[in-house]
């Protein structure tokens, strides 16, 4: 038997194939459109048994308890005071000028009931959309091509992570993902390798770990990527990288260190910010538990080994070495800061060892997070748990306290490459709960390791959909000003899992 149709023409789609507006959303998945030969717009057809179904969806949405009726319905309440206040003050058909004074009151009650109005029905479209009773197709010109074309004047939460080395690169192949709004603040202590060799020939920053950054975040051709990260083989620029060597000619033509940098993400079309904690030429000094001093971030872990000694506390010289003003701007702007994953003494830790960076981080109302180490680190974190990270952490800057901790809680499944890790002396790090249990932070903890053949890492898509997840109940769902970017975050999450 063959059902009754019903036809809604949007006169306003001129030839697209985007729902109206005025439909809800779940029509997506019915719909049927022929476009009239006159172009004046197109006919969606669907099916009474269809709009039953849809009908039904939208009842969900009123249900009780939601609170889009009663706020609604305030709303309207609020919008007839105002007109009411407004034209009997114009007009003054019912009174004399003394009861102006009454009608400035109503004039006040009505914008404050609409204003409440209009914000409690943001929070409870939020709550739909959460609960999963409103869906947005993210391919939809209506909210897709603008996140995807830059078209929105803010494209997501405003991230920045804080350390060096591999762990950084790592995370951010992951967040990019999601925002374009994120800085890696990078620590500029290095002085091993090829970027030590630039640093005393040239008289340079280290460009090494921000050279990682940069090509994480590119969005270019991969073989720039693999050129970037080449390494000579032969000759004296042995073992020397391509990238680096671009960054050190790029900053021979650049005012300085930083414009360089800004220079080179130009060139790689990178997403977001990499900035040096400093531009000063800073070294790291550390104090073993049996008082010897060892300068110099390559030398830290093997001396340690070589002493049997821990790291008893680091500084660094100059020790009142400031922070670049973008880099404590975008602290303070944060809706997230990050620190880690990462080496914790040689990474990390010196970038808090920069004036300013503490003061930003504690000042920020931005969700404070850290990322422990899957693995303890022979010379730096020898039989480290988590607890006795965050100690060390601590120690070496007052960033107030940490909101939320990740941690790792799954051991390596592969028996070859555990065994390897531990004939090097490395091991998982424990979660040591007894320790963790009162502090004021959320502990997050699960599988965020991807292991490979030879090594074990973080996994960047892992950890950067729980960031985000995070980003997005505890920063976006309650600025409703900010309703676009929680939707198009909220779409993209919803599209990881499935």
């Amino acid at each position: 038997m063959p059902y009754r149709h019903l036809s809604f023409i949007d006169f306003g789609a001129r030839g697209e194939t985007g729902i109206p507006w005025y439909l809800p959303q779940e029509l997506l998945m019915y719909r049927r459109y022929v476009l009239y030969p006159s172009g004046c717009g197109i006919i969606y057809v669907i099916s009474m048994r269809d709009l039953w179904c849809v009908t039904m969806k939208i009842k969900d949405w009123l249900n009780m308890g939601v609170g889009l009726k009663r706020w609604f319905g305030l709303g309207i309440v609020g919008i007839g005071l105002l007109i009411f206040a407004i034209i009997e003050l114009i007009f003054r058909r019912f009174g004399e000028e003394a009861y102006s004074v009454y009608y400035v009151y109503l004039l006040i009650l009505g914008a404050s009931t609409l204003y409440v109005s209009t914000a409690e029905l943001i929070k409870s479209f939020m709550s739909l959309v959460q609960d999963g009773l409103i869906h947005f197709n993210m391919d939809s010109r209506e909210i897709g091509s603008l996140i995807h074309d830059k078209k929105l004047l803010v494209q997501g939460p405003r991230v920045v992570i804080i350390g060096g080395g591999t762990g950084l690169s790592t995370i951010l192949k992951g967040i990019k993902n999601y925002t374009n709004n994120i800085t890696a603040v990078v620590t500029v202590a290095d002085d091993g390798g090829g970027s030590g060799a630039l640093r005393d020939d040239l008289g340079i920053l280290p460009p090494g770990d921000i050279r990682n950054c940069l090509v994480a975040l590119a969005n270019t051709e991969p073989l720039m990527e693999e050129l970037m990260q080449y390494r000579f083989k032969d000759g004296t620029l042995k073992g020397q990288s391509f990238g680096n060597l671009f960054l050190a000619a790029m900053d021979g033509v650049s005012d300085n260190f930083e414009d360089a940098v800004q220079k080179m993400a130009s060139v790689l079309a990178i997403t977001g910010k990499v900035l040096p904690v400093t531009l000063d030429n800073v070294k790291i000094h550390a104090v073993l538990d049996n008082n010897q001093l060892v300068v110099g971030e390559s030398h830290i872990p093997d001396v340690s080994i070589k002493e049997g000694a821990r790291i008893q506390r680091l500084y660094i010289v100059p020790e009142d070495a400031e922070a670049l003003e973008d880099v404590k701007n975008e602290i303070l702007r944060a809706d997230a800061i990050i620190l880690g994953p990462g080496s914790l003494y040689t990474s990390v830790i010196p970038n808090l060892l920069v004036k300013g960076v503490p003061e930003a981080i504690k000042e920020s109302r931005g969700r404070k997070i850290y990322i422990a180490n899957v693995m303890t680190q022979p010379g730096e974190t020898d039989g480290f748990r988590v607890s006795d990270h965050l100690k060390a952490l601590y120690a070496h800057g007052d960033i107030g306290p940490l909101d939320y901790v990740f941690a790792n809680d799954m051991k390596i499944r592969n028996d070859h490459l555990r065994d390897k890790y531990h004939r090097m002396n490395q091991f998982e790090v424990e979660i040591d709960y007894e320790n963790l249990k009162e502090e004021p932070f959320k502990l997050i903890q699960g599988d965020f390791i991807k292991p490979r053949e030879s090594s074990v890492r973080h996994d960047a898509d892992k950890l950067s959909q729980k960031l985000m997840e995070i980003v997005l109940e505890e920063t976006l769902v309650s600025d409703k000003k900010r309703i676009l970017e929680y939707v198009a975050l909220s779409g993209k999450l919803k599209g990881k899992k499935q």
